[in-house]
């Protein structure tokens, strides 16, 4: 986001999804109240060092770097957001003092602070855990929201895959020295994710949707997900049927993997100095794509996600429930998570930067590869087509 829209959210004001913490030289302590309302809810803005009436106070300079680690560690701390969620702070400057921003989103699930539930209405952070009525419609809404978070109570952690988890592990581990799923057992690292849920109501607990589609293996898919399928084509000579394909039917992590290789089998390289590091242009923007298509998709819908190589550009198909309808200004959209427990588990194994900066390494790193910009189409399908010079 850039400064003027910085600048607008502060000049609104409070709102449903904007919140001011004064936090001068240390974090609020209300803070995580209001980052649990905004995962309940629909997400927002959490701007630090700026006063409830909208006043720029500042960052004290001296403690930016302490309040910044207060917040990710307190983040990561199941005692005071349960589940954790990752979010990264930005420092910004606004008028010559130092405002730290947190975008927040929606999460999939209910999260808890402190041991209690909080809400978002208007303004305000309202802790509902004692109105039963409420916090079983926050449930139903999250679990009616989001297809990852279908419980499966017949699905055994037996099969799952062991060999993917042991590799997530090490991913995140890669990715974080310290990060916490390297202490935990297999049960622990799901509910973590976000992966293992309780209804509420129902009192049924088991792995989610989104965690068979990730660790499971293909027989435990297919009785989850029948029509779970991701189509790489490659059509440059026979234009009616294709010349490469690779029917991928098997979990997201695999998928990656099949897809990212089937992507540098049919397209050329090219590599390019940033700063004074070697990079891949073409693993820099179809790292973006591939996960794109994996994770940002409804996966109740049948509808087949598809990533098709054509003689002058790539399409990506995938089925999606949209915010809206028409061409995307890379500049000027806000991102929804389709699926954020997926989303999340990519992002902790380094294969997803944060929610919206994928649209816009694609956009920077396509117009150094081929000079044009790619096009992202939000409809029922949702298609990215990025144009490839390789190919020509």
């Amino acid at each position: 986001m850039n400064q003027e829209q910085l600048k607008a959210l502060t000049a609104g004001g409070e709102s449903l999804t904007v919140e001011f913490k004064q936090s001068r030289t240390k974090l609020n302590k209300d803070v995580f109240e209001s980052v649990c309302a905004f995962l309940n809810r629909s997400g927002g803005h959490l701007f630090l060092g700026v006063e409830d009436q909208g006043n720029l106070v500042g960052i004290d300079p001296g403690t930016v770097d302490k309040v910044k680690k207060d917040f990710v560690t307190s983040m990561n701390n199941p005692q005071k957001i349960s589940p954790t969620f990752h979010l990264s702070v930005e420092t910004i400057e606004m008028d010559g003092k130092t405002i730290l921003y947190v975008f927040v989103p929606e999460s999939s699930q209910v999260h808890r602070c402190n041991g209690r539930i909080f809400d978002r209405n208007e303004d305000g952070d309202l802790d509902i855990t004692d109105n039963t009525n409420l916090v079983s419609v926050l449930y139903l809404r999250k679990q009616s929201g989001y297809t990852e978070n279908r419980i499966f109570p017949f699905a055994k952690l037996s099969e799952l895959k062991p060999e993917l988890l042991i590799k997530v592990r090490k991913m995140a581990a890669n990715e974080r020295t310290d990060h916490p799923w390297k202490a935990m057992d297999d049960l622990e690292l799901l509910k973590s994710a976000g992966l293992y849920l309780k209804d509420r109501q129902s009192g049924k607990e088991g792995v989610t949707l989104g965690g068979i589609l990730i660790f499971g293996n293909d027989e435990l898919i297919l009785a989850a997900l029948p029509h779970h399928r991701t189509d790489a084509i490659l059509r440059r000579v026979n234009l009616d049927r294709y010349d490469d394909r690779d029917d991928i039917r098997v979990n997201l992590l695999e998928s990656y993997e099949r897809l990212m290789q089937f992507v540098s089998k049919h397209l050329n390289d090219t590599f390019y100095l940033e700063g004074d590091r070697r990079i891949s242009l073409r693993d820099k923007i179809f790292r973006e794509v591939v996960s794109n298509l994996l994770i940002h998709r409804e996966f109740a819908n049948p509808f087949p996600a598809k990533l098709i190589i054509e003689t002058d550009r790539v399409v990506t198909e995938n089925s999606n429930r949209p915010h809206g309808n028409g061409i995307i200004d890379p500049e000027n959209f806000s991102p929804f998570p389709k699926n954020p427990a997926i989303a999340r588990l990519f992002k902790e194994i380094g294969w997803v930067d944060e929610l919206g900066s994928g649209v816009k390494n694609i956009v920077k790193y396509n117009r150094i590869y081929s000079g044009a910009d790619p096009v992202f189409m939000e409809d029922d399908i949702f298609r990215t087509t990025t144009i490839d010079h390789a190919c020509q």
